[in-house]
């Protein structure tokens, strides 16, 4: 079967498809994943096959105003959904998308009959359970909830309203808007596989027939792979130091971040692995990017952005986190760790100091609650085969 598996966003939005495809591919498929030009290496290193996908536009003005952030969306799903139309190959078996590409995804099913099927990281259907993610993790009652989750995907149709004309146009369909589009799936009990664990998200209950939680899709890491001989020397060198990296939410703030971290780690008397630049010493090393699944289980704890991918590699791996959201579906999973036990109560990007990292650092690293914790959580994702129940649901 040949099977392309769209996907777009950040690095956390994209690389848990170089786990879930190279599963495919070793299960016999010809798989290549869709995603913009910065993740062709992940793509290339899961032996997956690479199509090119527009990027991001960067939004203009106050990144804080939510009129600007709705704009530079729209632009980008706009730019994607004509991308969109040049990756698909005519002997093409399976569409796979996530659920940034899944609105456009739709639109190319109808025009070409190929066959589609969600694998989503992020929850994204309405649910009494909690609220929708963009939200944070505050419930606002079973009624509440679900009437939120409902107006976030009118919100999401806004969005991708002039990307779906335009595309619909370029396939020769006629009009259709995107929340039509969207009800047409629903009733048909579009399938989605969800790729994260029931430790942190139970399935809904109220959830629809064919949205299946099956456990999440790690990254691809390459048999024999090994972490980069200085930092075994730093691990190996003293007590598990405490991981520190924000992934993409960190652009142009990043002096700032990294003078915070070492004076944080010196107050608490601990070691440090940076993902950013800052200074080196005996106490504190700084790294790129290195395959958090090898990394992760060595450590002291983990203080990060709470991406999803980011939040359910700490967690398997046993390692108590503090979180520090940014935005998005950040907050949610910030809030779902600290719910378990497994992290600090979050402390939002904004409000970071050196003295509050230093005390939540104190807190998680020295409180066996947390040991505990994490590692109750570890055991269940470790009864969870996420990217074999996907490889058995889609093939």
């Amino acid at each position: 079967m040949r099977i392309l598996i769209a996907a777009a966003g950040s690095r956390g939005d994209v690389a848990p498809y170089t786990g879930l495809g190279a599963a495919l591919r070793q299960a016999g498929h010809e798989v290549a994943l869709a995603t913009t030009d910065a993740f062709a290496p992940l793509a290339r290193a899961a032996g997956l096959g690479f199509r090119s996908l527009p990027s991001r536009p960067e939004p203009h003005g106050d990144v804080s105003d939510k009129r600007e952030l709705m704009r530079a969306a729209s632009a980008f799903v706009t730019e994607l959904g004509q991308g969109f139309a040049e990756v698909l190959a005519p002997d093409t078996d399976l569409l796979l998308l996530s659920a940034t590409t899944a609105p456009l995804g739709w639109q190319l099913a109808e025009a070409t009959g190929v066959r589609t099927a969600g694998a989503y990281v992020v929850p994204a259907h309405p649910t009494g359970d909690f609220p929708p993610v963009v939200m944070g993790e505050r419930s606002l009652g079973r009624l509440g909830n679900r009437t939120a989750g409902r107006f976030a995907l009118r919100m999401a149709d806004r969005v991708y309203r002039q990307g779906v004309t335009d595309l619909r146009d370029r396939l020769g369909l006629p009009p259709l808007a995107p929340a039509a589009m969207r009800r047409r799936q629903e009733q048909a009990n579009w399938p989605v596989l969800y790729g994260f664990s029931t430790a942190l998200v139970p399935r809904p209950a109220d959830w629809r027939p064919g949205l299946d939680v099956v456990g999440t899709w790690e990254p691809y890491v390459a048999a024999g792979a090994a972490l980069p001989t200085e930092l075994e020397d730093f691990l190996a060198a003293g007590p598990r130091p405490v991981f520190i990296g924000f992934g993409s939410m960190a652009g142009g703030v990043g002096e700032r971040l990294s003078e915070i971290a070492v004076g944080a780690l010196r107050r608490a008397g601990l070691r440090g692995v940076l993902q950013m630049d800052g200074p080196a010493g005996d106490d504190i090393l700084t790294i790129g990017d290195v395959p958090h699944a090898l990394l992760f289980p060595r450590l002291a704890a983990v203080v990060h952005h709470a991406g999803a991918g980011t939040t359910a590699a700490a967690l398997r791996a046993a390692v108590p986190a503090v979180p520090v959201p940014v935005a998005a579906d950040q907050p949610f999973w910030a809030g779902r760790l600290a719910a378990l036990g497994a992290a600090a109560a979050p402390i939002p990007f904004a409000a970071l100091t050196e003295e509050r990292l230093a005390e939540a650092l104190r807190e998680v690293v020295r409180r066996q609650a947390y040991a505990r914790a994490v590692t109750e959580a570890a055991q269940h994702m470790a009864t969870e085969d996420g990217v074999g129940a996907a490889v058995k649901a889609l093939t």
